[in-house]
């Protein structure tokens, strides 16, 4: 096999030529990116992408993903990649333009898969509403079992009357989340030790900036927004205490779970307040615009399970702590390393 790879004679795997700048190089990007994901300003093949934008302000984001198994039950690389930058830009409250799109791809890799994680990818993009415009693509020798690593960078409009971030969050403020929790790293997890469960565990990957403008638009004066990713709940509710010097009291009973994912959480020892999310974040809203926001994002397919889970509220010294079902209290910690590796 890896005879093969080298002297390139096998063409449906990644070989080091493809990555050469040479004509193998623009087959793959034609007959396989740009066939997955073509549109007017990807076709042009440019060093850079000219988008049109109407706002004085951007939003930019980029994240690298290197997530392992590459393909799990509600997602993939591509599917993980594409939301988690719509995601980022859509926290900030921004109007997603355009997202470029990163490959380094090991030889040896599969063009079947290959493609499968293109059509991901452009699947998540048409679901978020935007395009992939730019890219690069690398090959590098085999020397993992990783296979694909990932790259993307979004560009967003932001509306000047958004302004979000911790200086705006208040005392009595409503802490809001948007569905279950867990659900993405517990997908991983199970599929890594090999877990079945009456129900299968799917990622929640998923881009939210269609939820976020109903919610904006419906007049919600959202102070502040967050992706729940890596170091979970629990790490933006730590990140919200610390900046803004207030407590934030959590109830344990309102917070949804998936009973799979906590039975899977349970036999492996994950606390679900730390684990990754792709598609979960916090909203930190006026107590008095709650319920308000509350049907608002009841009515969006990714919001059907949103809930208040607690408040902030003044505490010296400021700290995150969680009512249990029992009634007690328990500091909720933000994570010290990572819990989970790879998994996004």
């Amino acid at each position: 096999m890896a005879q093969a790879f080298s002297a390139g004679r096998d063409e449906s795997f990644i070989v080091r030529a493809h990555g050469g700048g040479g004509e193998m190089m623009g087959r793959l990007i034609k007959e396989h990116i740009v066939a997955a994901l073509g549109n007017r300003t990807l076709n042009e093949l440019t060093d850079g992408a000219v988008v049109p934008c109407d706002s004085a302000r951007l939003v930019i984001t980029t994240d690298s993903y290197v997530v392992q198994p590459l393909e799990f039950p509600g997602g993939d690389i591509g599917r993980l990649a594409v939301c988690g930058t719509v995601n980022d830009l859509a926290v900030m409250g921004g109007k997603p333009i355009g997202l470029s799109l990163g490959l380094i791809v090991e030889e040896g890799f599969s063009l079947e898969r290959l493609d499968r994680i293109l059509a991901s990818v452009a699947s998540a993009a048409k679901e978020a509403g935007v395009e992939v415009v730019t890219g690069d693509t690398k090959v590098i020798e085999h020397s993992s079992d990783d296979g694909l690593y990932v790259n993307t960078s979004g560009v967003a409009a932001l509306d000047d009357s958004v302004n979000v971030g911790f200086s705006h969050i208040e005392p009595g403020d409503a802490v809001i989340v948007n569905g279950t929790l867990g659900d993405h790293g517990m997908a991983i997890m199970s599929v890594r030790n090999g877990l079945e469960f009456e129900t299968v565990i799917r990622s929640d990957a998923a881009p939210l900036n269609g939820l976020i403008q109903d919610v904006l638009s419906a007049g919600v004066n959202v102070r502040f927004m967050r992706d729940a990713t890596r170091g979970g709940v629990a790490g933006v509710l730590a990140d919200i205490s610390q900046e803004t010097r207030l407590g934030v009291e959590i109830h344990e009973e309102r917070i949804p779970v998936n009973p799979s994912v906590r039975a899977a959480a349970e036999m492996l020892g994950f606390d679900l307040l730390s684990v990754a999310n792709e598609g979960k974040m916090i909203l930190v809203i006026p107590g008095d615009q709650s319920e308000k926001c509350l049907q608002v994002m009841r009515r969006h397919p990714h919001g059907k399970q949103a809930a208040i889970i607690g408040h902030t509220y003044d505490v010296d010294p400021p700290l995150v702590e969680m009512v249990t079902r029992t009634g007690g209290r328990r500091v909720v910690q933000r994570p010290y390393g990572e819990e989970l590796p790879r998994i996004c």
